[in-house]
């Protein structure tokens, strides 16, 4: 059973194909700049070096076409015929309360997904082309929506309602979402079986950490709280997200600024380690700097740490206990220093650091001493495995 998995954003288009009798990767790729000059795609067969090719592509129906066509190559393809695939899975970032998980997509799915554009106007309209394109090209080929924020959905009220008026729940479903969920669960389920426990008798604190970052309460194996909320500027600090900020620094901004959009890009693009350093929002360059003595380098990667930290403090005395801490995501899997300073002071939960067994990028590792109660662990996510699976389990075999 062949899936092709797809993650479509405004301008590009990430893909793979993978053989779900071994869940191996068979190929992979990148559609980059859909839409804008200087577009390209990035095709890579499992085994061989990558093939680059630049082309016009005007639209995500074009880009799903270059995509087939590298994939039937018969020098760097993985497939013979387009009838070795049994299903499309499609990343979707927004389920907003329609959708508690996976779906096989059909018209009324579609429908649904639509009516929570207002919920993410930036991600969820190009999910929507990438699926159409899809369906537009193969239209006989099953197609499943997997949604970033399905996995958050068993929080309770009292985690996911915010503090305002309620008729705004009622009316316009503002509350806590969450993000990154297909993340979480991988790394909280990952996580109980390197431990050898089953997921269910475990509280675990999940940290998804990129220059988008998220961290998780999952407790049982359900989410029963996150740190992003509505949308995605909630929570730790980010790249050039504001993370928490008291609301009265948004009424402040409103009134010095006078324009919505305005603020909104302040938070959204020029916040974070980028707003704190003023020079760059890569923690490798905020660490680098702060080596060197840079203090606003040393001031954005303290907050960062402290951020964490608090949310780790805060989610195991939410689940009156903790088993276990996960580190995961670009920042999460490579940098060594950010967990050594977030896993200070954790002691009294129970977590002790092992900074000898801290040396690690990109892989699998306990990075907890001998004998710690809480195990700290590095996972490094596999959100494409997720959908993959997810796309199997509705489709059944073909």
């Amino acid at each position: 059973m062949k899936i092709l998995v797809l993650n479509c954003g405004s301008s590009s288009l990430k893909y793979q194909l993978m053989n779900m009798q071994d869940e191996s990767v068979l190929a992979k790729g990148l559609v980059e700049r859909i839409g804008i000059a200087g577009s390209r795609i990035k095709h890579v067969r499992t085994g061989l070096d990558a093939v680059v090719r630049d082309t016009d592509i005007p639209n995500h129906k074009v880009a799903i076409k270059l995509v087939l066509e590298a994939l039937l190559d018969p020098n760097h393809g993985a497939l013979r015929d387009l009838s070795e695939l049994s299903a499309a899975g499609h990343r979707v970032v927004h389920g907003g309360e329609l959708f508690t998980t996976s779906v096989r997509i059909d018209a009324d799915v579609i429908k649904g997904i639509e009516e929570v554009i207002h919920l993410a106007p930036l991600h969820n309209p190009a999910n929507l082309q990438g699926i159409r394109a899809m369906m537009d090209a193969l239209p006989d080929l099953p197609s499943v929506a997997v949604f970033d924020t399905a996995f958050h959905q068993t929080m309770p009220p009292r985690a996911f309602v915010y503090g305002i008026p309620y008729h705004y729940y009622e009316k316009d479903r503002v509350r806590r979402y969450g993000f990154h969920g297909t993340s979480h669960f991988y790394v909280a389920h990952r996580a109980a079986e390197i431990l050898g426990r089953p997921v269910g008798e475990l509280k675990i604190v999940t940290c998804h950490l990129g220059n988008g970052s998220s961290v998780t309460a999952v407790n049982g194996g359900k989410c029963v709280d996150t740190s992003m909320g509505l949308g995605t500027a909630e929570g730790v600090l980010m790249g050039t997200r504001s993370g928490n900020v008291d609301p009265s620094v948004m009424l402040f901004l409103m009134e010095q600024e006078n324009d919505p959009k305005v603020v909104s890009h302040i938070v959204h693009k020029e916040s974070g380690l980028q707003g704190i350093s003023g020079f760059s929002s890569d923690l490798r360059d905020i660490e680098e700097e702060a080596e060197k003595g840079n203090e606003r380098a040393q001031l954005a990667f303290d907050m960062l740490c402290y951020g964490i930290r608090k949310y780790i403090g805060s989610y195991a005395a939410a689940m009156g206990g903790l088993d276990a801490v996960v580190f995961t995501a670009g920042i999460g899997e490579n940098s060594s220093l950010l967990r050594e300073k977030v896993s200070e002071g954790l002691g009294f939960l129970g977590a002790h650091f092992d900074p000898s067994r801290n040396q690690v990028r990109g892989k699998e590792a306990e990075i907890s001493a001998p004998g710690s109660k809480v195990k700290i662990l590095v996972v490094p996510t596999n959100e494409e495995l997720v959908i993959a699976r997810d796309t199997r389990d509705l489709v059944g075999k073909r």
